[in-house]
């Protein structure tokens, strides 16, 4: 993995340099010599994140309303505690 280090005014003036250095791995970005920002690949980012749906965004999705659910029902009893 290479790391890239670009001031914000080689970036703004060759973003595709950015993008390609990216795909070795990732670019900074310094503002007034100290990194502020950071460059990655979708991928990278994805892998770095572990994007994992949560269920509220599951049920969002278009077309979940074609999608069967039908859980079991469950029976919760209440039975006297064993204090012995």
């Amino acid at each position: 993995m290479t790391i890239t280090t670009l001031s914000s005014r080689e970036f703004n003036q060759d973003v595709s340099r950015a993008k390609r250095a990216a795909e070795q791995g990732p670019v900074f970005i310094a503002d007034r010599g100290k990194p502020a920002h950071v460059l990655l690949t979708f991928e990278e980012y994805q892998r770095l994140t572990k994007q994992r749906r949560n269920i509220a965004d599951a049920l969002a999705m278009p077309g979940v309303e074609d999608i069967e659910f039908e859980p079991p029902r469950v029976r919760i009893e209440i039975r006297p505690a064993d204090l012995s």
